[in-house]
């Protein structure tokens, strides 16, 4: 007679399959949970998903608070580490966030709306996580236009519009803040940036090197390069970004949606050591030592008095003036630096219009609120008691006395006398 099966002992498969789960350990269990259940299961401890972080920076002052971060362990804080990655473009920060080389980036406010609208280049879905810095950029001269009588804007049309020839400009990458600033100050003095010059993009360190060799009459940039330029006695300042736009918004943390999708408590986590870190920057007793921290050549590689003059406002434009700006490069000024404003992103996008980076309007406010995660930004701020503005869009008067609220913007893009 047979005998009846016995469902206590295990079948040879069976066997097989436990022994396997014992000499891989739950690391392989948990690599066959889709990420999205994970995220999921993550989500509800606030246990970071990702615990290392790769955070591209490119040599500039304003990379200081992810610098920061990581250099004084305010990552370690939230459970993940920040890796500061050293990188030479603009265009390869954006090609490593595309492909997902870095998780997040120290970047341009425009490069990461010029991606997520596919203008020049790759198209995916980016989020910004918070405003990085500021103010803190300016516009350098050559001194071959200081010999001609150049000491300003006013005087630069004057020279172009006497003395016709290829004038060529620099900035750091065609969406990016640079080229905005620089298009907007020299529309702003009757100069079409477009029709008038010629403008060329160069990687930030790159620049005083370009001019030394006669390669561009100026360039907008950050500092330290415009410092860098004035000390090295090859140009002097024209003008400052913040007197081109008070309290302007810079360099962002950005990141792709897909990454803040599978990773939101990482996302929060980086956020809250940034802050951190910002708000120690923003203890003016500090900035020495930022500026000898960063300085080291695995960071912006530059002399510390270069790095701290500026970043302790103390300016001095090479033309014989020198005074303490009120408005220097700040990265938290109470959160107010931080927060992802609506309408900062939105402006970059009518500046895209204005210049035909954007052939159409697109839906600004919409473009805007898929980019600029507040959600994220404002668990980040409360849960380390930062006050957290209650509108997403600000006002500000420019230098041309336009004013930007954002409420219209295709009617503000249309509105400019020098455009595309």
């Amino acid at each position: 007679m047979d005998q009846p099966a016995n469902n206590s002992t295990p079948s040879a498969s069976r066997r097989d399959f436990m022994k396997t789960l014992s000499l891989a350990g739950a690391g392989s269990i948990l690599s066959v949970v889709p990420p999205q259940v994970r995220a999921a299961a993550n989500s509800q401890t606030g246990k970071p998903e990702k615990t290392e972080v790769r955070i591209g920076f490119i040599p500039l002052t304003d990379c200081a608070s992810v610098v920061m971060a990581a250099v004084l362990g305010f990552d370690k804080k939230y459970g993940i580490k920040i890796i500061p990655s050293k990188e030479a473009s603009w265009a390869g920060v954006r090609d490593k966030l595309v492909n997902g080389e870095l998780d997040a980036a120290h970047v341009l406010y425009g490069l990461i709306y010029g991606v997520q609208l596919g203008i020049g280049g790759p198209k995916k879905d980016m989020n910004v996580l918070m405003t990085l810095n500021n103010n803190g950029q300016a516009i350098t001269l050559s001194n071959q236009l200081k010999d001609k009588g150049v000491k300003d804007g006013a005087s630069l049309a004057r020279l172009v519009k006497a003395e016709p020839r290829e004038y060529t400009f620099a900035q750091t990458f065609p969406t990016g803040t640079h080229a905005m600033w620089l298009y907007y100050w020299l529309a702003s003095q009757g100069i079409d940036p477009l029709k008038d010059v010629k403008t060329i993009v160069v990687p930030p360190p790159q620049m005083v090197a370009n001019m030394r060799v006669g390669n561009m009459d100026g360039f907008c940039v950050g500092e330290p390069w415009n410092n860098r330029a004035l000390a090295d006695g090859i140009g002097y300042t024209a003008t400052t970004t913040q007197d081109i736009w008070t309290d302007h918004p810079e360099k962002v943390l950005g990141t792709t949606a897909d990454f803040v999708a599978q990773y939101p408590n990482t996302a929060r986590a980086l956020v809250m050591a940034v802050l951190d870190a910002s708000r120690w920057i923003d203890t003016m007793a500090n900035r020495q030592r930022v500026a000898e921290t960063i300085a080291d050549k695995s960071y912006v590689n530059c002399p510390v008095d270069i790095i701290d003059q500026r970043l302790e406002g103390k300016y001095d434009n090479g033309l014989g003036r020198k005074w303490q700006d009120p408005n220097y490069m700040k990265f938290f000024n109470d959160g107010k630096v931080n927060f992802p404003y609506l309408s900062d992103g939105m402006w970059f996008l009518t500046q895209h219009r204005r210049w035909g980076l954007l052939k159409t309007d697109p839906d600004y406010l919409a473009v805007a609120k898929s980019v600029n995660r507040i959600d994220v930004y404002s668990d980040a701020a409360r849960a380390l008691g930062i006050a957290v503005p209650k509108e997403a869009l600000r006002s500000t008067k420019l230098m041309d006395g336009t004013v930007w609220d954002g409420k219209h913007p295709a009617a503000y893009a249309a509105s400019f006398k020098i455009r595309a």
